[in-house]
């Protein structure tokens, strides 16, 4: 057996926001396997120090489980025992609980798995790490890789990255300075509607931006609807890669999106971020890690906390509060930061 198993079984975001462990792992000299929920394998195959990439589909972390069966359990096995790792270490966020995936990893034959967990783990962790709860999610991880015993080496500053070089893109030849506006986001409670991201865009245009709108395959109908706030915006929805929109990223001022995937890959490629951002996750934990960003939406709002999905308060007030023209206002504080980047 050899390697190291990292697992992390969540969405884009929070796989971005293990990089830095990431890399302290492959900084023991053994290579790295990453354990991914489906929609996080995009951004692990971005992630410096990662080999090998493995999906599944947990249904104690997917916002929408699907039915599970042991055939799905064997195939786990199945595909843990051919990496065959000698360590694994499982990464999750302060409300997820690390052992139905531990338990799986013991039955695959792994003979070291370290976590943090505040249940008791029986025999099914080697390294049972505890920790402040109020780190930001990068730190956390790294916390974690401490303690499994892979420090961040000298001269990693522990920021978030991913591999270079990136695809250039094509699409924006023509563009020699603009804003990326990325509307969407799996979580409602997270976001505008349609038409209030279609306000900022015009408020944007009408302070002087171009404006380019971004959204993944499933987000067309979305992008166009929000271009549509200025005649000039460019709308990209469903037209890149992961790796060409981390690229449209880098190119950027600023972006402006929800506390969603997209903000975080921002801060991967080192851009500026006004993040709108529901408190019903801590922004200490999920802001935009490490690049100048401003915080926009009601972080006292009743739903503090709550990890509402959808918005649990009538008018969405926490969010609902803020106005085209504070996104506008923001972009333009972070543009001395945004020279400075490029």
């Amino acid at each position: 057996m050899s390697g190291v198993l990292a697992v992390r079984l969540d969405g884009m975001g929070d796989v971005l926001l293990a990089g830095p462990a990431i890399r302290a792992l492959a900084a023991g000299g053994e290579p790295v396997t990453m354990l991914v929920g489906p929609a996080g394998a995009a951004a692990a195959e971005l992630l410096p120090g990662v080999g090998e990439v493995l999906a599944f589909d947990a249904p104690w972390v997917a916002a929408d489980p699907v039915p599970y069966n042991a055939q799905q359990a064997e195939a786990l096995i199945h595909d843990v025992g051919r990496v065959g790792p000698d360590h694994a270490v499982i990464f999750t966020s302060f409300h997820q609980s690390s052992l139905p995936t531990a338990l799986l990893l013991r039955m695959a034959g792994v003979p070291r798995i370290s976590a943090i967990s505040v249940d008791y783990p029986g025999s099914l962790l080697d390294v049972r790490h505890l920790v402040d709860d109020d780190l930001p999610e990068p730190e956390r991880g790294l916390s974690l890789a401490r303690a499994a015993g892979f420090p961040l080496p000298d001269g990693d500053d522990g920021a978030l990255a991913v591999r270079s070089p990136l695809p250039a893109p094509g699409l924006l030849d023509h563009l020699a300075d603009y804003v990326v506006v990325h509307p969407g986001c799996t979580a409602p409670a997270r976001t505008w509607p349609a038409e209030r991201w279609a306000l900022a865009v015009a408020a944007l245009s009408e302070a002087g931006y171009q404006v380019v709108v971004t959204g993944g395959r499933a987000e067309c109908q979305l992008t166009a609807a929000v271009s549509r706030g200025a005649p000039d915006a460019m709308d990209l929805g469903g037209r890149t890669t992961l790796p060409e929109l981390a690229s449209v990223l880098a190119g950027a001022r600023v972006v402006v999106a929800p506390n969603t995937g997209p903000a975080h890959l921002a801060a991967a490629v080192g851009t500026p971020v006004v993040s709108l951002f529901s408190p019903v996750v801590p922004a200490v934990r999920w802001a935009p890690y490490r690049v100048p960003s401003v915080l926009l939406g009601d972080q006292e709002a009743a739903c503090a906390g709550s990890r509402a999905r959808e918005c649990p308060i009538p008018g969405h007030p926490c969010l609902n509060g803020v106005w085209p023209e504070d996104v506008a206002a923001a972009v333009a504080k972070l543009m001395p930061a945004a020279g400075a980047a490029a």
